[in-house]
């Protein structure tokens, strides 16, 4: 999931891909910012790309 966050996709989109509900997705968001420590979405994607994640889209 945080490849597709990454990507660019927004939370309806990766839902739509994963077959969950964009609730699912908003919460594995909220999860991932937390355990990231991340301050918000554009936080988490510079992390995730520096890592090399997302760059396939």
């Amino acid at each position: 999931m945080l490849d597709l966050v990454a990507g660019g996709l927004n939370n309806g989109q990766i839902a739509q891909r994963l077959f969950l509900s964009p609730k699912t997705i908003r919460n594995n968001v909220t999860s991932i910012l937390a355990k990231l420590q991340a301050t918000d979405r554009a936080d988490i994607i510079i992390r995730a790309r520096d890592a090399g994640l997302g760059t396939d889209r």
